[in-house]
């Protein structure tokens, strides 16, 4: 028997880029290759990359505990009592979730992890975890990891990827267990009304699910849209496990610092693994974390640069022969319709070719995501850097709707 007939089954058919192209741009190592060459990296949904971006006052917090020589120590795996407790007041004021910080709240290091923290004490071999499709890609790949079954439930660029809830009823069954969801939708940046979300809430009662939600993007929302936190639902505290993140609207991606909300019957399990699983987040992240939630107020700079941007995007794309995008409803990505020009994958090769621009393909993103493109306006912390880097990709577009004969 090979080495790899011996891996679990859970990890079969995923690949790392090592044996075989994979379409995912933060997975292998052909990405090294493209930066060397001085790629514009619009893939990665880190705020401002490759820039420095880090506020004064979060540098400091940080530098500190690095003089002081507090950050060679581990805090307690389960999170920085102080950072708790100003994360408390945020979710009181802005999510409307009146938690005990010691409780209800645990730091892990990264959403990523987090996400997958959160999913890991309820899955069990063969149980089932619908997922709205398109998705973050971990949504449908973690249920999988943990030996359960995903099942997407599509949602509609016609009905601007809101909940259809006659689709989850539709795939229902006994084994059902989970939904994972994540809101604003990565990568359509659609925000889930409040109706959407109240019948996704009845549809979980109903069936007796656990909700896990993933809210990295909720700091970044426009035009006044209503931004709602599924766990503040009446019936869903008990079900619901929130993962926030400081990494997206507070462009503190390499710091590795997110949290996890939940009810404290749920999070006695997650403290009781914690050190076995996650570790200790970094101190030192930890402290620049307090800074940052303390006095967030660069969040209104930076969401005033993303909201011109995206009009500026919003602009380029839909004066491109053949393809299309919705005004983005938050976050700094948007989500744009190539299916005229050819597959998700082509496309996302030939914008790197023609205009040494890398982007994600739509594929990772579920089915629903073919023909799509997920690209990230947040790049670079000039705002002409990141539009000579689309007008690359548009010409790039424009020359291959020429070759499809699109006009």
């Amino acid at each position: 028997m090979s080495i790899q007939e011996k891996i679990s089954k859970k990890f079969e058919g995923i690949q790392g880029g090592l044996f075989a192209k994979v379409s995912k741009a933060d997975v292998g190592t052909a990405l090294n290759d493209l930066i060397a060459n001085g790629a514009a990296l619009m893939c990665w949904a880190d705020p401002f990359y490759p820039d420095p971006a880090i506020p004064e006052h979060v540098k400091k917090a940080t530098l500190e505990g690095l003089k002081d020589g507090t950050s060679a120590h581990y805090t307690m795996p389960i999170g920085n009592m102080e950072l708790k407790v100003e994360l408390d007041k945020k979710l009181k004021s802005f999510n409307h979730l009146d938690v005990d910080p010691e409780r209800n709240i645990i730091i892990t290091p990264g959403s990523d992890a987090g996400l997958m923290f959160a999913m890991m004490p309820f899955i069990d071999e063969g149980d089932e975890v619908m997922v709205p499709d398109p998705s973050y890609p971990n949504n449908f790949l973690n249920p999988k990891l943990l030996g359960g079954v995903t099942v997407p439930v599509p949602l509609r660029e016609e009905n601007n990827y809101q909940i259809d809830i006659e689709e989850f009823e539709k795939r229902v069954t006994p084994k059902t267990k989970m939904i994972v969801l994540t809101n604003p939708n990565n990568p359509t940046t659609t925000v889930l009304r409040r109706e959407s979300l109240e019948k996704l809430a009845e549809f979980a009662i109903k069936h007796d699910l656990i909700v896990v939600c993933d809210q990295a993007f909720e700091d970044s929302v426009y035009d006044n849209v209503e931004f709602v936190t599924l766990a503040s639902l009446p019936g869903m505290w008990e079900r619901t496990v929130t993962v926030f993140s400081i990494s997206k609207g507070m462009a503190l991606s390499g710091y590795r610092v997110a949290y996890i909300v939940a009810d404290d019957h749920i999070m006695d399990v997650y403290y009781g693994c914690a050190v076995s699983v996650i570790g200790a987040t970094n101190t030192a992240c930890q402290l620049g974390a307090i800074a940052a939630v303390k006095d967030s107020a660069f969040l209104q700079e930076y969401n005033k640069i993303f909201d011109r941007r995206r009009k500026v995007v919003y602009d380029i794309f839909n004066s491109i022969p053949g393809v299309s995008m919705a005004m983005p409803e938050s976050t700094f990505l948007c989500w744009v319709n190539v299916s005229k020009l050819g597959t998700a994958d082509e496309v996302n090769a030939y914008i790197i070719k023609e205009a040494n621009v890398v982007v994600n393909s739509g594929a990772p993103y579920g089915a629903q995501g073919e023909g799509h493109l997920r690209i990230v306006f947040g790049a670079f912390r000039d705002d002409e850097k990141m539009v000579e880097a689309l007008e690359r990709v548009k010409a790039a577009l424009i020359k291959l709707g020429k070759e499809k004969g699109v006009s």
